[in-house]
């Protein structure tokens, strides 16, 4: 599930508010289809001297409308029924997802050559400065060459692993706990193209979930007898759905085997490959940042309730 980081919160209504756009009214002949400003866009948000991650995607809907979708700081991709764009002026709306407030949020922005920037007004009406960079396709020309495996965690401390924020998880017989909410935990290492195996033991009623480079959350949920859905286990979370439901019980050690290459993702659950050579669109709510082309670490939540991993091992790709 998204997650939100104790050291990183902004107002409720911010957290949950970032990027929507206010519409400016165009007619139907404004809406059609642009390749200017069509495709994905990795922002960052402004607060003071703290930055925030977000994303976007806009798409044409026909021959007379652009649409998208949306993800703030936390929360899952939503979708924007039209976006204006005219004279190289951006402009959307969007209702509120996990905000308090019930204000529709609001995003203004201008397009300079590669670059988007304007400002966001959030559910609470306070006003924040955006930037947006396009993101990267990250196409590999080649399948990787793997290198040799690497323990992450050693099953005797947190040697290679830092808390952000004050420390709730313990080792204990070879495994590492996090026996309440508390911070995220994130490898000192970052990795760019790798294969992930993870075993993982989820509570009843418990939530974690598992970043890869810091940007996209393989969820982690007590989901044993739920139709598969997209914050589920086995989903890459907001956006890819798993084919089926192969959790276990509540509290059984489970596996995720996990390869990432450029954004073409598979996920193998308990044996069962749930996602196959997927695409991620974008980062998740929760993301550490929005820089997609750069290496990042392995990041596991711990601030959405008691979780345990073991056998947490790496493969670089060469």
């Amino acid at each position: 599930m998204r997650s939100v980081y104790r050291h990183l919160i902004l107002p409720a209504v911010f957290i949950f508010s970032t990027l929507s756009l206010s519409a400016k009214k165009m007619s139907p002949a404004d809406q059609s289809g642009d390749p200017a400003i069509e495709g994905r866009w990795d922002i960052t948000i402004e607060d003071g001297d703290k930055k925030f991650p977000a994303w976007v995607e806009i798409i044409h809907s026909g021959h007379k409308r652009l649409v998208g979708q949306y993800v703030g700081i936390t929360g899952s991709a939503r979708p924007v029924s039209i976006v204006h764009f005219k004279d190289g002026k951006l402009s959307f709306s969007l209702p509120p997802q996990w905000e308090q407030e019930d204000n529709d949020l609001s995003f203004e922005g201008t397009l300079r050559g590669e670059t988007l920037s304007g400002t966001m007004v959030a559910a609470n009406g306070k006003t924040y400065k955006w930037t947006a960079r396009r993101a990267p396709l990250l196409i590999r020309d080649k399948a990787p060459v793997w290198g040799t495996p690497v323990k992450l965690f050693n099953g005797k401390d947190m040697s290679g692993w830092k808390a952000l924020g004050e420390n709730q998880w313990v080792v204990e017989n070879g495994v590492l706990k996090s026996p309440r909410s508390g911070s995220n935990l994130i490898t000192e290492k970052k990795f760019d193209d790798f294969k992930l195996h993870v075993e993982f033991r989820c509570p009843s009623g418990s939530n974690s979930g598992i970043y890869l480079r810091g940007r996209y959350e393989v969820q982690i949920e007590d989901s044993k007898g739920k139709l598969p859905q997209k914050d589920l286990l086995g989903a890459v979370y907001g956006f890819l759905v798993p084919s089926e439901m192969a959790a276990k019980d509540a509290g059984e050690w489970q596996t995720y085997d996990i390869t990432l290459a450029g954004r073409m993702i598979t996920v193998v659950l308990n044996g069962k490959k749930v996602i196959c050579n997927q695409a991620i669109p974008g980062i998740t709510g929760g993301a550490l940042d929005s820089n997609e082309g750069e290496p990042g670490p392995i990041y596991i939540q711990g601030d959405h309730g008691p979780i345990e991993y073991r056998n947490i091992i790496i493969t670089p790709a060469k």
